[in-house]
């Protein structure tokens, strides 16, 4: 029996659904990507330096400012499955330690600015202590199992950063800069210089006109040998509104592992609960049943004051998501071959995780965000949100990894199992093999928001994303977990290494 098997209730748009089985900065700021190239393979401009005291850096506690804290999940090599269920659980906790001292930080403005030493007495101390804790659980779990994690202790030390929200005023969508020089004010809405209704972003420096960025995308060259067929499965847009905050891939079992919401649409299995079983059995929108996989991405909300059913809960707008969560208007998942060779099958239940939802703090590694508008889909966005031209609809552009490494539906870090392929030649990496690729594509209907005013006569939007994460664009990401019977994915397969359209 699977975990699904704990009754567990989901809150979904107004009602309840029982989840059972039945998703470096460049000149002037901008950043641009080529949609058709891999992750970035070195961190930019968002990298920080850390303080070796775990100290907040008193310079940025006057300033509008975020928490940043090294990524331990990331670090983490070999995880024994004897011992994944108790690290996951304990990377959960990492999480909401870190989003519930953003909240505090929030809330003690006032305290800060009458003493300089409060955030990190107070804040910034604890946290800390809470980590190193934390963190010595996880490497005692790892060494009852096996080798005891090497240099994960350090991690437990957070700093605070500068968001780059405070005094954005708006009214210059083209100056590139995110870090704002004006006073302090509201936006009009009774919103937060920080911007949003919880003063945790998006501001004005976070869009820009897509009329003015210049072409960028080139596609990797293809050999004679490439596969060149796709295969697409129609998945509906999230019409049964099945949101959580969960997020079974990294947070096994750990309600509100996200800290924001996700649309899902394909398996409707989906939670923190769900296991293989229960992806086996569970029911999905995919159009061919024979495609049960779970596709699901943060969702993008109107930053208008609206009050949707998690307005008050965790994940949503008590850690800062708040307004108007916007179904696409369209979903195309399609999945193509490798510009140098043939695919081979994915291993049924493979677990692949697109961009960095972390990737404000984190820096760009493993940032693989592109926006763009339709008509102008020739120019991809990773750091900003595009300003589309009437008649034109914002689109989120995800690529997953293509190769895995032919033996691990999953790994410590969720990533190491798969990679990209090279961005010139396709090639896969060594002891690698070229996989389907899934290319997916989101559109929504949105007015442009009106920056002169802050967003006061035209909302900004946003993508949903933890809460010290600022809604910034570059966090936004995808993920997928295979559950394509058997019969389909040789289909698939075939279609795409015969060069065919096939759905």
């Amino acid at each position: 029996m699977g975990r699904n098997s704990r009754k567990r209730s989901k809150t979904t748009g107004g009602k309840v659904i029982a989840a059972a089985a039945a998703l470096t900065l460049g000149a002037g700021g901008l950043v641009v990507v080529n949609v058709y190239a891999s992750a970035h393979e070195t961190s930019g401009g968002n990298t920080v330096k850390r303080s070796s005291q775990g100290g907040t850096g008193q310079a940025a506690a006057s300033e509008a400012s975020t928490i940043d804290c090294p990524d331990v999940g990331s670090r983490l090599q070999q995880v024994p499955d004897q011992a994944r269920a108790e690290v996951d659980k304990q990377l959960a906790l990492l999480d909401s330690q870190i989003s519930e001292a953003y909240q505090r930080l929030q809330s003690s403005a006032q305290a800060i600015q009458q003493d300089s030493n409060f955030a990190n007495n107070a804040i910034m101390g604890p946290l800390k202590d809470k980590r190193v804790a934390t963190i010595d659980r996880i490497a005692i779990a790892i060494g009852r199992v096996g080798d005891r994690p090497q240099g994960i202790e350090p991690l437990a030390a957070c700093t605070l950063r500068a968001s780059g929200n405070q005094g954005d005023t708006g009214g210059n969508q083209n100056d590139g800069q995110e870090n704002g020089q004006g006073q302090e004010q509201g936006n009009g809405q009774g919103q937060p210089a920080g911007g949003g209704p919880a003063g945790n972003g998006p501001v004005a420096a976070d869009f820009v006109d897509i009329t003015t960025v210049q072409p960028n995308v080139t596609a990797p060259r293809a050999s004679q040998e490439a596969s060149r067929g796709t295969f697409t499965t129609q998945c509906g847009v999230n019409e049964n509104k099945l949101y959580n905050s969960d997020n079974v891939i990294v947070a096994p079992g750990v309600d509100n592992g996200a800290h924001h919401t996700h649309d899902y649409v394909g398996n409707q299995a989906n939670d923190a609960f769900a296991d293989n079983d229960d992806f086996a059995g569970g029911q999905t929108t995919c159009q061919n049943q024979g495609d049960k996989s779970s596709y699901y991405w943060p969702v993008l909300r109107l930053q208008d004051g609206t009050e949707e059913f998690d307005a008050q809960q965790q994940g949503g707008g008590a850690e800062g998501n708040a307004g108007k969560i916007l179904t696409a208007s369209q979903v195309t998942l399609e999945y193509v071959g490798n510009a140098s060779g043939k695919v081979v099958a994915m291993p049924k239940f493979l677990r692949i995780i697109t961009g960095d939802a972390k990737a404000f703090t984190n820096g760009t590694a493993n940032a693989n965000a592109a926006w763009s508008c339709t008509g102008f889909e020739d120019r991809q966005l990773t750091d900003k949100y595009p300003i589309c031209p009437e008649g034109s609809s914002v689109v989120r552009t995800s690529k997953f990894q293509s190769c895995w490494d032919g033996q691990n539906t999953d790994s410590a870090n969720h990533r190491a199992h798969v990679a990209f392929a090279d961005p010139n030649t396709g090639a896969c990496p060594s002891g690698f093999k070229a996989i389907p690729q899934l290319v997916q594509r989101l559109v929504y209907d949105v007015d442009a928001p009106s920056l002169n005013d802050n967003g006061q006569s035209s909302p900004f939007y946003a993508v949903d994303g933890f809460p010290e994460q600022m809604h910034k664009p570059i966090t936004d990401h995808g993920d997928f977990v295979n559950v394509f019977d058997e019969q389909l994915m040789n289909e698939m397969v075939q279609c795409i290494n015969t060069g065919r359209q096939c759905q």
